[in-house]
C-alpha cells in the first residue's frame, strides 16, 4: 500500500515513516508540509514526492492511503478531504476534539468507502496481548483495580502545539488518552463515569497535568494520571484478588529496543517476562491488512467514538468538579 504523509510532524519523521519502511506491505511515496520542510524531509527519508500543499498528496493517483499527524484541531478537516479523495486514513490520536467530530468522520468515511483507523500505536505491542492472556487465564484472580500513568517533561513549552488551546492542546488529549484507552483495551469494558481534576496553566490555558477516578461498566475502578511536568514514566498495573500485573514500558517500549516488560506478582513471588514487538511497524501492517482484506481495524469506530466521549466527560468533570457519566 502506497502512503502519503500529510505533515512533516516529528512523530511522522521519527516513528511512522521509518515503521512504514520496515513494514512488509507498505511504502511511502509522498509527503507534504505547510512549513516548507517537505523537500528536506523527503530527501532525508528517501521519499519520491515532496509537496508544499497537503492537497497535492490527495491528488496524487499513486497514493492509496494517508497518514495524518496534524494538530488535533485539523484532524476532522483533513479526514473529510482524504475520504472525499478516496484515500484510506490512518489518523493520529486523539481522533478529534470531541465525540461529535468522530461521529461525523465515521459518516464521511463510510460514505466514500474508505477505511479509517485512529493510531493508538501502543496496543499493537504484543506485551498487551500477553497481559490480556494472563487475565483471561485467571493468573491474578478477579480484577479489582487498574492504574495507568503517562507523563513526560515538556522542557520548553512555548510554541509547542501540545500547550496551544486553539489546536487541541492539553495533557489529557496528548497522553491521558493513552491511559483511558488502556482501561478499555485491557479490561474489554467501556467507561461508565469519571471524576477528573486538572492543573490548568494560567499562561497556556490548557491542562498541564490531570488525574482521575474512572469506573468501568462492570464496576471495576481505575485511576490515571498524566502530564507534562514530571520525568518520563509510562506504565499501568492490573490488580486482582490473587496478584497483580505491572507493565512499566506500557506506551514507549520502542525506547527500550522494542522490548516490552510484564511483571507478575503473586503470592510473594515475582516473575518477569520480556516481550519483543515493533509496535509502530505492526500498527502499519495491521492497518494495511484491514484495508486489503476488507476487515474492521482493531481500533474500531465504536472504540474511537467511546474514547472521545470519555475525553469529553473528563473535561466536563474537570470544569464542573463533579462525577460525569459518559455518553454511550
Amino acid at each position: 500500500m502506497k502512503f502519503g504523509i500529510i505533515s512533516t510532524a516529528n512523530i511522522a519523521q521519527k516513528a511512522l515513516i521509518p515503521a512504514m519502511k520496515r513494514a512488509e506491505n507498505a511504502e511511502v511515496v509522498a509527503i507534504a508540509s505547510g512549513s516548507d520542510q517537505a523537500e528536506e524531509v523527503a530527501a532525508e527519508l528517501d521519499i519520491p514526492k515532496a509537496y508544499s500543499r497537503y492537497e497535492d498528496v490527495l491528488e496524487n493517483s499513486e497514493v492509496d492511503a494517508v497518514y495524518i499527524p496534524l494538530p488535533n484541531h485539523l484532524h476532522k478537516e483533513w479526514v473529510f478531504k482524504a475520504a472525499e479523495a478516496g484515500k484510506h486514513i490512518l489518523c493520529e490520536k486523539p481522533a478529534g476534539l470531541n465525540a461529535q467530530e468522530m461521529i461525523e468522520m465515521e459518516e464521511v468515511c463510510q460514505k466514500y468507502g474508505v477505511t479509517f483507523m485512529e493510531a493508538f500505536m501502543y496496543q499493537f505491542h504484543k506485551q498487551h496481548d500477553r497481559v490480556k492472556e494472563l487475565i483471561q487465564d485467571g493468573e491474578i484472580g478477579d480484577v479489582t483495580l487498574m492504574r495507568a500513568s503517562f507523563s513526560f517533561p515538556l522542557r520548553n513549552p512555548e510554541g509547542n502545539i501540545r500547550v496551544d488551546a486553539s489546536k487541541g492542546g492539553g495533557s489529557l488529549y496528548d497522553v491521558g488518552s493513552y491511559c483511558l484507552h488502556t482501561f478499555h483495551n485491557i479490561l474489554d469494558e467501556k467507561v461508565a463515569n469519571v471524576f477528573v481534576q486538572g492543573d490548568v496553566s494560567s499562561q497556556f490555558h490548557v491542562d498541564m497535568s490531570a488525574r482521575g477516578l474512572v469506573n468501568m461498566e462492570n464496576g471495576v475502578p481505575a485511576m490515571f494520571d498524566c502530564g507534562f511536568e514530571t520525568e518520563m514514566h509510562h506504565e499501568y498495573e492490573v490488580v486482582g484478588t490473587h496478584g497483580s500485573i505491572k507493565v512499566p514500558r506500557a506506551y514507549r517500549p520502542d525506547a527500550f529496543g522494542h522490548e516490552g516488560h510484564v511483571i507478575v506478582e503473586k503470592g510473594g513471588v515475582t516473575r518477569d517476562e520480556r516481550v519483543m514487538s515493533d509496535q509502530y511497524k505492526e500498527e502499519v501492517e495491521h492497518f494495511v491488512e484491514a484495508v486489503t482484506e476488507g476487515k474492521s481495524p482493531r481500533n474500531t469506530y465504536e472504540r474511537s467514538k467511546h474514547m472521545m466521549a470519555v475525553i469529553d466527560a473528563c473535561y466536563e468533570s474537570m470544569n464542573s468538579q463533579k462525577v460525569v457519566e459518559v455518553d454511550q
